[in-house]
């Protein structure tokens, strides 16, 4: 039970008098990096549940137009003689979900410097999962909807969402080991990158030499300000914006440049650890030695300056923007970038036979396609020893796995509007995505209850931080 504080009466007590110990613990558990990440992403699954499921239930409701209407309404900036203006859909779609390809961006290159791909002995296993859930089903698309007007649409069924993907092993509860989640998110991250480069090679048109100059002048000033030692991140936001406009104007789609910018952000911290408890610890032995009357409020705003520098730079700019921007992306961008692109008029009869190639072609790539790749890829990985299990899974937990890995939304989505340019495709495409993703969440849901178990693994990670600390493989 904590203790009230006097002054001068030695440390401070461990938490605040009215908190309540138990949920005191939740949060410290929360606290932890990954799995408060984790958890964050449990919590954005569901409402990105439930924001698809009012685009649906609008756009199949007698206010339906309402729905069209609202994304197609016009928005834009007027100065003098220019003029930019693009739909709402087009702001969401192109605008805010750069930010999110900006966490994206960061996520990987955190998993790459200190995370579950730092090292090859434990990026082997979800790489090769990753691999092999990614040409499966673009595989199995192009064998049911290979035809000209139908080809397209080949990387939709590639991508996982982790949301939906990490909500589902939430409910699970205690039946998921820790390694089986990070296993997810490592598979999870190098899916997007997948993504993210067919997108870049596959989904972008009329290349332009000019917009790219535009880029490289973005760019090179987000390398620019860091060689100089900006530390202040608002102050990337210009160079980063310019850096948008140019991969816009050169005909790739923008949110590759948020990627990028992710990617370069710095991962290593400033101070650390040991640098901020160093010098937090001189400023406070500097304010015990000075008597209050002593102290000026000039010398006080500078001690507080220099302790927030500590506290500042304890993380990596990525690490702390990580932080700061994971909860609006998972509770705000991805979630209206679902309301936004989840209706779809849901009547099977207006069909045509194109469209219906295009909607099995997409569920089945994603619940046959991504458990069939990614337990194909993980046996010859496993076989020809490039990888072992982390302890405490077997093969039961990578058919969760695999069957998990089919449940595409976020990206499939983005990844639809890119390829199908027909609104009859398109409507397809997503329906195929909407009872894919669905039908992979249900079994991979009853699976996971018939064969995993509440039981655990002497050795095993009883966090997914200790999970992707760990190099027990």
């Amino acid at each position: 039970m904590s203790t009230v504080h006097t002054p001068g009466q030695g440390p401070l007590p461990s938490s605040p008098p009215e908190a309540w110990e138990p949920l005191l613990r939740l949060t410290r558990l929360a606290s932890r990096p990954l799995e408060r990440f984790l958890q964050i992403e449990a919590a954005s699954g569901i409402l990105l549940l439930v924001a698809a499921a009012v685009a649906l239930v609008w756009a199949n409701s007698p206010w339906a137009e309402s729905y069209a209407l609202l994304w197609h309404t016009p928005l834009g900036i007027r100065v003098g003689t220019f003029t930019f203006e693009r739909t709402l859909e087009w702001f969401v779609n192109d605008g805010l979900m750069v930010i999110f390809f900006f966490v994206v961006g960061m996520e990987i290159r955190r998993e790459i410097h200190h995370g579950e791909l730092s090292e090859w002995r434990r990026a082997a296993l979800p790489a090769a999962a990753a691999l092999g859930g990614m040409l499966a089903p673009a595989a199995l698309y192009l064998g049911f909807a290979g035809a000209p007007a139908t080809r397209s649409g080949w990387g939709v069924p590639m991508a996982t969402d982790i949301a939906f993907a990490v909500g589902v092993l939430t409910l699970l509860g205690k039946r998921v080991p820790a390694a089986l989640r990070v296993l997810l998110l490592a598979l999870a991250v190098i899916d997007d990158l997948g993504a993210i480069v067919v997108i870049a090679l596959f989904y972008s048109k009329g290349i332009s030499v000019s917009g790219f100059v535009i880029a490289a002048a973005g760019f090179g000033g987000v390398f620019a300000m860091q060689r100089f030692g900006v530390r202040a991140k608002l102050a990337y936001v210009v160079p980063a914006i310019v850096a948008w406009a140019g991969i816009y104007a050169a005909g790739v789609h923008p949110t590759i440049a948020g990627v990028i910018v992710g990617l370069v952000t710095p991962v290593r911290a400033w101070l650390g650890p040991d640098g901020f408890i160093v010098g937090v610890r001189n400023q406070l032995e500097h304010l015990a030695r000075s008597t209050p009357h002593e102290l000026s409020s000039h010398e006080l705003a500078g001690t507080l300056r220099h302790v927030d520098l500590a506290r500042r730079e304890a993380t990596s700019p990525a690490e702390s923007l990580i932080t700061t921007l994971h909860p609006w992306v998972a509770f705000g961008i991805m979630p209206l970038f679902a309301l936004a692109n989840a209706g779809v008029t849901v009547s099977g009869g207006s069909l045509d036979p194109a469209s219906w190639r295009v909607l099995i072609a997409v569920a089945v790539g994603l619940v046959v396609g991504k458990p069939v790749g990614v337990l194909l890829a993980c046996w010859i990985t496993l076989r020809l020893r490039i990888a072992t299990l982390p302890v405490g899974l077997g093969v039961r937990h990578l058919v969760v796995l695999g069957v998990v890995a089919g449940v595409g939304f976020t990206m499939a989505l983005f990844v639809a509007q890119l390829a199908f340019v027909d609104p009859s495709l398109l409507a397809a495409a997503k329906l195929g995505i909407l009872s894919a993703s669905g039908g992979a969440a249900i079994l991979g849901l009853g699976l996971g209850r018939s064969l995993l178990t509440p039981v655990g693994t002497a050795g095993a990670a009883q966090t997914a931080d200790e999970a992707e600390s760990s190099t027990e493989v």
